[in-house]
C-alpha cells in the first residue's frame, strides 16, 4: 500500500520531514554547533511549502528564516511564526510599512533606503535591526565592496536601526577550484577585518549558501544560509561526496487512462510522436501548466511499477502520455513518481534539470506547482496543505465577499489540517480587526482580577487594586501604560504601537490626580520590569517600562502581568472591562468583600463561538466570569459590574 490509498488528488507532491530534519543533522555536522543556521525559505521554500518547512526548520534549531521579499514573510507571520525573519533581497521603500507592521528584517544595500528606514521608525518610536548586504563580486545585490565602510558608519549613526548583521553572496560557491570564490572571501574578510580595527562589532557575519558551506568551510563565520542542500540536493556532482542528503520532494501523479495503440498512430499535438509498432500508453494528468516544462516533451521519463517509463509525444497544458509497453502491470490508478524514489530506480531535480538545460533549482521551484503539499513523516502523510495556504496577498481589500470566502475556505479545510484552520482563523482575524500599521495582536490565557475596597480616609473613595495577566508576542522592549482621561487621550494611546495596556478613568469622576493611577508592578515572564518614567501628556497620564533586559524576549510569546491601583469615587457605581484585542481564555474577577457593596451584579457582552461565559457567584464577596482556555472572544467584548451603596 502506498499513500496513494489515502489521497484523493490528481497530482501531488510529497515532502518528507524526515529527510529534512536528515539533512539538517548533516549541516549541523559540516558548520558545528557554535555556528548559527538561517533556514532559506523563499519561493515557498524551493517548492516545498514555506510555513510547514519553517516550522520543522525552527524545530531543529533555526535561528532565522530567509526569503525574498516581504509579502513572503508576511505570510510565514500570518501563519503564526514569531522567529526573526530577514528579507534576503534588498528591501524597497515601498515595502517598509510591511516590514514594520510584521516585524521583518531587511537587507539594506544602499543608504537611501536606510535613511527612509530610519524615518519610518522614528516617526513610530521604535527600532529595527538590519542586515547589510555588500557586493563583493556577484554584482547583483549589495553596496559595493570598497565603499561599505563609509555607508556602514553612516548608518551606524542612525538612533532607529541596529545593525545585526552583514553578509556577502558567493557567485561560484558551487565550483571549489574556481578563484573567484577566493577573491571575494578575501575583500569580505579585509572589510570585517577594518570594522574590528575601528571597533565596530556586527553581531552575526555571513557568507556561506549550500555550496559554501560544502567547498569552503573556512567561510563560515557566524551564520551560513543553506537552501538547495536542506531541500536533499547537491549543488553540484563535486559536493555530492561531501555530505549524506536525502531528497525531501517528490512529485507524483497517477494514471488516469490507458490505450492500446497500433502501429503508426500519432500522440499528442502536432503528431511529434508516432508509434512504431503496437504500443500501450498511458495518460497522466500533468502538464506544463504544473510546471513540468515543455522542453521535456519526448525525452522525459516516469517511474511506474519501479520501472522507467519513456514520456512520448508533447507535453500539454495539463497531460502527459507514457510509453508502458513494457510493463503489463500497469493499470488505471497506478502511482507515478516524476521526480522522486519508487522501487530501486530514483529520478532526481539535477537529471530533470539536465535534460530540461536548467538547474535543479528552477526545477524545485515550478514542479508541481498547483499540486498540493504532503508531509510525510515516517512514511505517513501527517499534513496536507491544499494551494489555498500557499498564496496570501496582504493589500487584497477588506471586503465582505472576501471574509465570506475566508469563512468558507476555512470550513471546508478545518477537519483535515488544524494547523491550516490556525493560519485562515489568523487571516480573518486580521481583516476584521487588523491595524494597517502593525502586526494583529493575539492574547491567550487573560486574568484579570480587580478588588475593591474601602481604605480612603476621605470615605469619598474606595481604592480599587487591579492584576491583569495575559500572554502575548513582545513587540516592544520599552513599552507604555497610558491613563486617559476622555475618549479623545484614549483613542490617542491606542494609535501608539508601544503603549501596552490602557486604562480609562470612569466618567463623572472629578479632576485626575497622579494618585488616582498608580502603576504598582509589571513583570515579564515572572521578573520585574523597571518603570523608566513617569508623564502627563497631551494624552494622558504615561508609564514608561521595559529596558535593554527585555530585547532577548523580542518576537517570543511572553507572559505579560500589571498591577494598577486607582482610586474610585463612591458616587459612580460602575466598574467596566473591555476586550481590544482577539482573546482566546479568559477570566474576570470582581472582588468586594472589603466594600460595603450591595446587589453587585454583571452586565456582559462576548462575541464568539460562546457569548454566554460561566458565571459564579458568591453573595457579598465576588463574581466571577470565564470562558474556557480553547475558546475566542472577539473584540469590544466586555462585562459592567454594578451595584447599590
Amino acid at each position: 500500500m502506498t499513500l496513494r490509498d489515502d489521497l484523493k488528488y490528481r497530482s501531488w507532491v510529497e515532502v518528507d520531514l524526515e529527510n529534512f530534519s536528515r539533512n539538517w543533522n548533516e549541516i549541523k555536522r559540516l558548520v558545528g554547533p557554535d555556528v548559527k543556521i538561517l533556514q532559506v525559505v523563499k519561493a515557498d521554500a524551493y517548492g516545498h511549502g514555506a510555513i510547514e518547512i519553517s516550522n520543522v526548520a525552527l524545530k531543529n534549531g533555526a535561528a532565522l528564516l530567509g526569503v525574498a521579499n516581504a509579502d513572503e514573510g508576511v505570510q510565514l507571520r500570518v501563519s503564526g511564526i514569531d522567529a526573526p525573519i530577514l528579507i534576503l533581497s534588498p528591501a524597497t521603500v515601498s515595502e517598509i510599512n510591511e516590514i514594520i507592521k510584521y516585524n521583518l528584517t531587511p537587507s539594506v544595500s544602499d543608504l537611501g533606503f536606510a535613511r527612509e528606514l530610519q524615518k519610518s521608525y522614528e516617526k513610530m518610536g521604535a527600532m529595527t535591526p538590519i542586515h547589510i548586504e555588500v557586493d563583493t563580486g556577484m554584482g547583483r545585490g549589495g553596496t559595493i565592496h570598497h565603499e561599505a565602510f563609509n555607508m556602514l558608519k553612516e548608518v551606524l549613526e542612525f538612533p532607529n536601526i541596529t545593525v545585526e548583521g552583514i553578509f556577502s553572496h558567493l557567485s561560484s560557491s558551487e565550483v571549489e577550484d574556481d578563484d573567484y570564490n577566493q577573491m571575494q572571501w578575501k575583500l569580505f574578510r579585509g572589510l570585517l577585518e577594518k570594522l574590528e580595527e575601528n571597533d565596530i562589532h556586527i553581531p552575526i557575519k555571513h557568507m556561506c549558501n549550500s555550496g559554501g558551506i560544502l567547498n569552503f568551510s573556512n567561510f563560515t563565520l557566524d551564520m551560513v544560509r543553506p537552501g538547495l542542500m536542506s531541500y536533499g540536493i547537491y549543488p553540484s556532482p563535486g559536493t555530492a561526496a561531501k555530505a549524506d542528503l536525502s531528497p525531501v520532494m517528490s512529485f507524483k501523479t497517477s494514471v488516469v487512462l490507458l490505450k492500446d495503440f497500433p502501429k503508426g498512430y500519432s500522440i499528442g499535438y502536432n503528431r511529434t510522436h508516432v508509434t512504431d509498432k503496437p504500443t500501450r500508453i498511458a495518460t497522466i494528468p500533468v502538464g506544463y501548466g504544473d510546471g513540468y516544462g515543455f522542453i521535456l516533451s519526448n525525452q522525459g521519463e516516469a517511474l511506474i511499477g519501479g520501472k522507467r517509463a519513456p514520456l512520448v509525444g508533447r507535453v500539454s497544458m495539463d497531460m502527459c502520455t507514457i510509453d508502458v509497453s513494457h510493463i503489463p502491470e500497469c493499470e488505471v490508478g497506478d502511482e507515478v513518481v516524476l521526480m522522486g524514489k519508487q522501487g530501486d530506480e530514483y529520478i532526481s531535480a539535477n537529471e530533470i534539470a539536465k535534460k530540461a538545460r536548467t538547474i535543479s533549482y528552477e526545477i524545485l521551484c515550478v514542479l508541481g506547482k498547483r499540486a498540493p503539499r504532503v508531509f510525510v513523516h515516517e512514511g505517513k502523510a501527517n499534513t496536507v496543505e491544499p494551494r489555498l495556504r500557499r498564496i496570501f496577498i496582504p493589500d487584497e481589500e477588506r471586503s465582505i465577499s472576501r471574509i465570506d470566502n475566508i469563512i468558507r475556505n476555512c470550513f471546508q479545510t478545518r477537519a483535515q489540517d488544524a494547523e491550516l484552520g490556525n493560519a485562515i482563523y489568523y487571516e480573518m482575524f486580521e481583516t476584521l480587526f487588523g491595524k494597517e500599521d502593525r502586526q494583529l495582536e493575539l492574547r491567550t490565557d487573560f486574568k484579570y482580577d480587580i478588588n475593591v475596597t474601602d481604605d480612603d480616609l476621605t470615605g469619598d473613595y474606595f481604592k480599587v487594586t487591579t492584576h491583569i495577566e495575559y500572554t502575548k508576542t513582545l513587540r516592544n522592549s520599552v513599552f507604555i501604560i497610558g491613563c486617559a482621561r476622555n475618549d479623545k487621550q484614549l483613542t490617542a494611546l491606542f494609535d501608539d504601537g508601544r503603549c501596552e495596556y490602557r486604562w480609562l478613568l470612569n466618567r463623572g469622576e472629578d479632576l485626575f490626580r497622579e494618585s488616582d493611577f498608580k502603576v504598582n508592578r509589571v513583570r515579564v515572564d515572572g521578573e520585574d520590569v523597571t518603570i523608566i518614567k513617569t508623564e502627563n501628556t497631551d494624552r494622558g497620564y504615561e508609564v514608561w517600562c521595559g529596558g535593554d533586559t527585555l530585547k532577548e524576549k523580542l518576537n517570543k510569546s511572553v507572559r505579560m502581568e500589571i498591577e494598577i491601583e486607582t482610586r474610585k469615587f463612591k458616587g459612580n457605581n460602575i466598574f467596566s472591562v473591555y476586550l481590544v484585542y482577539p482573546t482566546r481564555g479568559l477570566e474576570i474577577s470582581f472582588n468586594y468583600s472589603g466594600a460595603n457593596l450591595k446587589n453587585v451584579r454583571e452586565v456582559s457582552f462576548f462575541a464568539g463561538k460562546h457569548p454566554y461565559p460561566e458565571v459564579v457567584k458568591k453573595e457579598r464577596e465576588s463574581i466571577r466570569l470565564k470562558v474556557s482556555d480553547d475558546e475566542w472572544i472577539f473584540p469590544n467584548s466586555g462585562v459592567t459590574f454594578i451595584w447599590n451603596l
